[in-house]
């Protein structure tokens, strides 16, 4: 049953009040402001809640205005409400943090004004039901987070961390507006529904695929994929509550607009191809970068990059409720992970220096492959048996996330480890097999009725799955022998070189100092 109305259609309003309040009184100790704000973040982070158990009741909700390219509407099911209750989690939360973080600050109450409207308009977002209401919501979000990043105006760095935020955000907003042409254009709709529905009916045609085109752009500018990445590890000037809002929501973006865009996104094989390689690739070598770094914030972005990278990956294969799930879990992980950033150094210092790690011969590494990919062709034919047999692409990602265990059974295979950690590896690797497929199927139970299944692979999709799982192999075969070749002379240059993230930033610099001298002149 589909009505009007959905609780969630109000959080966003719930945080209006509190916003005027705030523009009242921008300076410093603002009175009951910081309570109002938490308040009414909680406020829309139960409407969220409401949504979501009104969508699990199987009640759906769709409202609009206008009509044509123009029409504005939110939309509720068990995927938007989902995104809803997150984002409003994620929003209190912060809020909460803020009051004391934030307390004493000269323009403490303007802050809490910027906050409230990104978090008002991200939860625009995540319910948009037409590609009109997410291109708004998007210009809305990144006009809110450029002055949020100039909170301290000040500091050179914030400047120029703004000013890669700008160009690349705005760059992906244009290519939005882009796709709204030319989907209008070929299908007379900006309904995602709609849209899905007409491309499955009447294919894409040029006009449709490049559409689409424009989509996968967006969403690859708007979550930091490789090579415009560089903004995200410069945006640290700016209060923790904002890297934490950033990159426990804001940064989901591209992989919500792909989500809601699913059914359409999926009528092109090359778009879906173009996903992968894009994540793979930002996954890989945002993970690369992160080992190298010595600064916990910073190290938390280059995560970020390399698990936006890995979502795009899952968008790619058709994993479309892993993806979903994927963005709930590091949301969560990652908004924890900055607030709690403060006490990392004491945590570390704190730690007891195991002893020296056990370095593993070849031998070892391909028996630690070997065994670990047993444990999880095991699993995998459990499961088959138990709940119906599992997509190659699925298969494909399980193998992927399998190799990083992999990497810890080899120490415990490695001639010199003690026996408990072979056997707390193994562990390891069983219970990594357990828990993908678990979530697998606990995520396609949930949201497997709305977005759609993965396609059966052609020979395009066969050969993306091949490159996907053999690079993500050799990078782990290659890390688990990394104590058999770390004292290498060369070593030490590739190591500069990846913490400089192979000087790809310097490209956007050198395009950020042009159009400032162009500028000033």
């Amino acid at each position: 049953m589909t009505i009007a109305f959905a609780p969630s259609f109000l959080a966003p309003l719930a945080l209006l009040p509190a916003i005027a309040f705030a523009l009242l009184r921008p300076g410093k100790r603002p009175g009951s402001l910081p309570v109002w704000s938490e308040g009414s973040a909680f406020a829309a982070f139960a409407l969220g809640v409401a949504g979501l158990a009104q969508a699990a009741l199987g009640t759906l909700a769709q409202a609009g205005i206008l009509d044509g390219a123009l029409r504005l509407a939110l939309r509720a099911d068990l995927v938007s409400t989902a995104m809803a209750t997150l984002v409003g989690f994620i929003g209190w939360i912060v809020m909460r943090y803020s009051r004391t973080y934030l307390d004493g600050e000269e323009r403490e109450g303007t802050f809490h004004a910027l906050m409230l409207s990104a978090l008002a308009a991200v939860l625009v977002f995540v319910q948009a039901g037409t590609l009109a209401t997410t291109i708004l919501a998007a210009i809305t979000v990144g006009l809110a987070l450029k002055r949020l990043l100039l909170f301290y105006p000040l500091r050179a760095e914030a400047g120029r961390a703004a000013a890669k935020f700008t160009l690349v955000w705005h760059a992906g907003d244009a290519m939005l507006v882009v796709a709204a042409a030319l989907l209008f254009a070929r299908f007379g709709t900006l309904e995602f529904a709609a849209l899905a529905e007409a491309a499955r009916t009447t294919g894409l045609g040029l006009t449709g695929t490049f559409g689409i085109a424009a989509i996968v752009i967006a969403a690859g500018l708007k979550t930091a994929a490789f090579p415009l990445h560089g903004w995200l590890t410069e945006v640290m000037e700016a209060p923790t509550p904002v890297s934490a809002l950033l990159h426990a929501g804001i940064i989901n973006s591209g992989g919500v607009l792909l989500i809601t865009a699913a059914g359409l996104v999926q009528q092109s094989a090359g778009a879906m191809a173009a996903l992968a390689m894009l994540g793979g690739l930002t996954a890989l070598f945002g993970a690369a970068v992160m080992l190298t770094q010595s600064a916990i914030k910073t190290a938390l972005a280059w995560s970020t990059i390399s698990q936006m990278g890995f979502m795009l990956l899952q968008c790619g294969l058709g994993l479309w409720t892993l993806a979903l799930l994927h963005i709930i879990a590091h949301s969560l992980y990652k908004a924890h992970a900055f607030l709690s950033s403060g006490n990392a150094v004491t945590e570390v210092a704190s730690i007891r220096r195991p002893g020296p790690v056990a370095a593993p011969s070849v031998g070892a590494v391909l028996k630690s492959f070997a065994l670990a990919l047993a444990i999880f062709a095991a699993i995998a034919a459990a499961f088959t048996s138990v709940f119906g047999p599992k997509s190659p692409q699925a298969l494909a990602l399980g193998a992927i996330l399998i190799f990083g265990v992999a990497y810890l059974v080899a120490q415990g295979l490695a001639d010199r480890a003690p026996v408990a950690l072979t056997k707390r590896t193994a562990a390891s690797a069983l219970a990594a097999a357990i828990g993908y497929f678990s979530f697998q199927t606990i995520a396609q139970s949930l949201w497997g009725p709305i977005l759609p299944a993965a396609p059966m692979p052609g020979q395009l999709e066969w050969a993306v799955l091949v490159v996907a799982v053999s690079s993500f192999g050799l990078v782990a075969f290659a890390q688990a022998l990394f104590p058999l070749w770390a004292h290498h002379p060369s070593t030490a240059g590739l190591r500069v070189h990846l913490a400089n993230g192979l000087y790809l930033n310097a490209l956007l610099d050198r395009a950020i100092g042009g159009f400032s001298t162009t500028t000033k002149r």
